[in-house]
């Protein structure tokens, strides 16, 4: 299993894997398969069809991440820390501890540059170890007007990068870079001795992030341009559903080998 020690020095070698998961069931199926799952706020979406991730709560993040934990034991968990939960270091403080306390998860992950460096140092000088966010942060969907692609200019990508440094400062051990123009997230990635993690940032990140219902193909409303589908999920599903309606309704199941 990974830990806090390996996934630094996987900086610069073989790219980290690294896929979402909300529940036992689908994690037990990545464990030991994955470098590491993220516990996602993205569930709030995926799972509760809600508009963004913006009203998951601490409870919630720590009852999904206490499921993937026990489904697999063997991978290292990151849980997503919500919105509205690190606001200030004392808040972020008491949150992420429950996390710790409440749960087997490996380390939290935290939206922010320079401007949550502070909450950053202020968790990992407690032992709470923690991952970056940097680039488009889903929890800024309302105050940024959207989901924007960062990276576009040379101003914005500067700033990306002393993001990175700040995070790398504050004693993160790894940095998620979301919709970033490849060309500045390969800089950013060189800019720090941190490995970073890239979902539609391009191939020269250390690793990728998927979330596992758009590379499975079970979420069908759109696909992101970042996302390859490894399977096609929803209709595979969709086609069992069909020949058991078809089984139970023409009697054929359950047979004698499925009654007692």
């Amino acid at each position: 299993m990974q830990t806090v020690t390996s996934i630094k020095k996987a900086k610069n070698g073989t790219p980290l894997t690294v896929i979402t998961a909300y529940d036992s069931l689908f994690a037990s199926i990545f464990n030991k398969k994955i470098d590491m799952i993220l516990v996602g706020d993205s569930l709030n979406m995926s799972f509760n069809n809600k508009p963004d991730t913006l009203s998951a709560t601490l409870e919630i993040m720590i009852y999904h991440t206490n499921a993937v934990c026990k489904g697999a034991p063997d991978t290292f968990t990151i849980c997503d820390m919500p919105f509205g939960t690190y606001t200030d270091e004392k808040m972020a403080l008491k949150n992420a501890s429950r996390v710790y306390q409440e749960t087997d998860a490996h380390a939290v992950k935290i939206e922010g540059g320079v401007e949550r460096a502070h909450i950053i140092k202020a968790l990992t000088c407690n032992s709470i170890a923690v991952m970056g966010h940097i680039g488009l942060m889903p929890q800024h969907v309302r105050s940024e007007g959207g989901y924007k692609v960062r990276g576009k200019t040379e101003e914005d990508t500067l700033e990306l990068i002393e993001d990175a440094k700040a995070v790398e400062k504050a004693g993160a051990f790894a940095i998620v870079i979301e919709g970033v123009k490849a060309d500045a997230a390969k800089r950013i990635s060189e800019s720090v001795n941190i490995p970073t993690i890239g979902i539609g940032a391009g191939k020269d990140t250390d690793g990728q992030v998927l979330v596992w219902s758009d590379m499975l193909g079970f979420f069908q409303e759109f696909q992101p341009k970042f996302v390859k589908q490894y399977l096609d999920g929803s209709e595979i599903v969709k086609k069992a559903v069909d020949e058991y309606v078809k089984d139970v309704q023409s009697r054929a199941f359950p047979t004698k080998e499925h009654t007692y």
